[in-house]
């Protein structure tokens, strides 16, 4: 199912398909931490109001802002 990082529950996996139309601030930002299509990532923890939104990728612990979060387009991965 195609959804936004932020949309995602804690414990759940992913991989990154995209980015949000009119997220160009972000997509360089996003993509030079590793965020590149087809990269996958478990969420581990996501802050009372959602922001920040902390990941597993690529062996280490990146934590997103609740805007980048929302500029991120992922698949859901069954688990």
């Amino acid at each position: 199912m195609n959804m936004t990082l932020e949309e995602m529950n804690v414990g759940q996996t992913g991989k990154v398909i995209g980015f949000a139309r009119g997220a160009k601030a972000y997509r360089e930002k996003l993509l030079a931490m590793g965020l590149t299509k087809g990269t996958q990532f478990v969420v581990k923890r996501v802050a009372p109001l959602g922001d920040p939104v902390e990941i597993n990728v690529r062996g280490f612990a990146l934590s997103l802002r609740k805007d980048e979060a929302a500029a991120l387009r992922v698949e859901k991965e069954d688990s």
